[in-house]
């Protein structure tokens, strides 16, 4: 602590000044710490399902206890996440972030060292509970931004997401081509360097001044969901949100046991696999669509992103080489832009005082999705693990995510229709 001073502060402006220039520094801090961050999580994304094929006997009950420890993670986030959300603004973000660090570090460590199935289930619900590092990110990124600023550091926070996948899962892939441990070592390893980078670096940036009491009643998944059903002027998009969000988190908690049974696929095939789908998601999001609004409205790219992503989903299910799943990669440009065009859309139908409760409530409606979506594509795919390696039927959980955009695209495209009707009957009495 610095002595107390025996001149009079300076003035407010080199007051403000300061402020402005603790803000501008804070930024490349969370940057680095949610760059880490991602990085621990996706490399054991192409070694978890293998792993627990260590424990199983059968291809079925690989699918099935993978999905068991899918759903855990996913099912205490969900009810952890808003209670962190609302300790975060009591006692500041830094704590909170640690505290995530601790659980991922834990998680990653004692899965890396399991000896049975019921270890990995209950460290993947204690570390789904004390994990939500990418929400308090968000709302630490807010903290340090003046309100015109937030969209691009937002923007910025959404590359180091973006990044974090690219590099995490081909990592992930390399290491655990060595040893199917490895990653989750090294994952650790990451998850306790973020902790004490955290600890001797990275600053608070929630004020005492501006935090508030926990609101218990509040602090719930269920509360979140309440509201998204209370939404005005969005409709049908929330259905959409659902759906396409539901077909998403099918799709990546499966690509990795699907090409393993389907293709015979390694940690290394499908790390490079997801390092691809990373890259092209990167690609689009961080720029290509940004020309594409240019030349064309959200609800037409929104439409087309949905018709590509169902093609998609369908020709992935039924490829028949491992070749095929980088080609319809490729091929599905403009399934990169769908969601953040109906994000934007759903944005723009709020007004400026409820924009934080309506994303909230979509963030809730992702997160029940990627809760259920394990169980739906575990079951799928413990359906057809009988069948030979390279029958089109062990595409079911890609046919399904084909039929869900599908469905999706019928109902954006009756409330786009619905939307210009009721805007042109509005014109016609003013």
């Amino acid at each position: 602590m610095n002595p107390t001073p025996t001149t009079p502060p300076p003035a407010a402006e080199p007051v403000g000044t300061a402020e402005a220039g603790r803000r501008k520094a804070a930024m490349p801090f969370i940057m680095f710490t949610v760059l880490i961050d991602m990085v621990a999580i996706g490399l054991i994304i192409p070694v978890l399902p293998p792993l627990v094929g260590l424990f199983t006997g059968s291809q079925a009950d690989h699918a099935f206890w993978y999905g068991v420890v899918s759903f855990a993670f996913g099912f205490a986030n969900f009810f952890g996440s808003p209670l962190l959300g609302a300790l975060s603004d009591h006692y500041g973000r830094r704590p909170v972030l640690l505290l995530g660090f601790t659980g991922l570090a834990l998680s990653f460590f004692v899965t890396g060292l399991a000896t049975a199935l019921w270890m990995l289930v209950a460290i993947r619900l204690v570390s789904g509970a004390l994990q939500a590092n990418a929400a308090v990110a968000q709302a630490y990124v807010a903290d340090i931004s003046a309100p015109e600023e937030r969209a691009k550091r937002f923007g910025m926070l959404g590359a180091m997401f973006g990044m974090g996948f690219v590099l995490g899962p081909v990592m992930g892939g390399l290491l655990g081509g060595i040893d199917l441990h490895l990653p989750f070592f090294v994952a650790g390893g990451l998850a306790v360097l973020n902790a004490i980078y955290g600890i001797f670096v990275l600053p608070e940036s929630l004020p005492p001044a501006r935090r508030q009491p926990v609101q218990w009643r509040k602090a719930n998944p269920v509360s979140s969901l309440r509201q998204l059903t209370q939404l005005q002027g969005v409709g049908l998009l929330v259905a959409v949100v659902g759906l396409s969000s539901l077909a998403q988190f099918i799709m990546h908690t499966t690509w990795v046991l699907y090409t393993t049974f389907k293709f015979g696929w390694g940690p290394k095939e499908n790390g490079w696999s997801l390092f691809t789908v990373g890259v092209m998601a990167v690609l689009v999001q961080g720029g290509l669509i940004r020309v594409a609004l240019k030349r064309a409205a959200p609800e037409k790219i929104a439409v087309i992103g949905l018709i590509s992503s169902a093609t998609a989903y369908a020709l992935w299910g039924a490829a028949t080489e491992g070749w095929m799943m980088y080609a319809v990669v490729g091929l599905n440009l403009f399934g990169f832009m769908a969601n953040p065009a109906i994000q934007s859309l759903v944005s723009n139908a709020a007004d400026d005082q409820s924009q934080g409760r309506t994303m909230g409530a979509v963030a809730s409606l992702n997160s029940l999705t990627a809760v259920a979506a394990p169980v739906i594509g575990a079951a799928l795919l413990g359906f057809v693990s009988h069948l030979p390696r390279g029958d089109w039927r062990i595409g079911a959980p890609f046919f399904l995510c084909s039929a869900l955009q599908g469905l999706a695209t019928v109902m954006a495209l009756l409330h786009f229709r619905r939307h210009r009707a009721l805007t042109a009957s509005a014109a016609a009495a003013a």
